[in-house]
């Protein structure tokens, strides 16, 4: 089980070329499927293959790398922290995971609640 190295894992998931994400790097990380990313971004699955620079898709993935950021605090461990953003179901978001915060736009209500575990809160 590897320890979480940001830059690596943000070099994995580069659109070579660019300054973009890679949709497909961030699907694999994720354990996802495009449709899954299309849907968590709010646009077409047509979208990542023939627009995959848009801001709205680019967008949602930096926003999925922000919360692995702020998961890696609490969890350390690269395979654990995607567990807990994937699976985990969060008491004070009604049972939600941080996923699906993300994907309902809540990104810093997800990040707002790592950064409140890993300071020792527990709620």
């Amino acid at each position: 089980m590897a320890a979480l190295a940001l830059p690596d894992v943000l070099e994995a998931v580069h659109q070579p070329g660019t300054s973009d994400l890679s949709a497909t790097g961030v699907a694999d990380l994720f354990g996802l499927q495009l449709q899954d990313i299309a849907t968590i971004a709010s646009v077409h699955r047509n979208t990542i293959r023939t627009h995959p620079n848009t801001p709205k898709l680019q967008g949602a993935l930096r926003d999925l790398m922000r919360v692995l950021s702020a998961a890696s605090v609490v969890q350390p461990n690269q395979e654990r922290a995607l567990f807990l953003i994937k699976n985990a179901p969060v008491p004070a978001f009604r049972h939600k995971t941080l996923l699906q915060l993300v994907a309902e736009g809540r990104t810093d209500d997800a990040v707002d609640y790592l950064d409140s575990i890993s300071s020792g809160y527990v709620g």
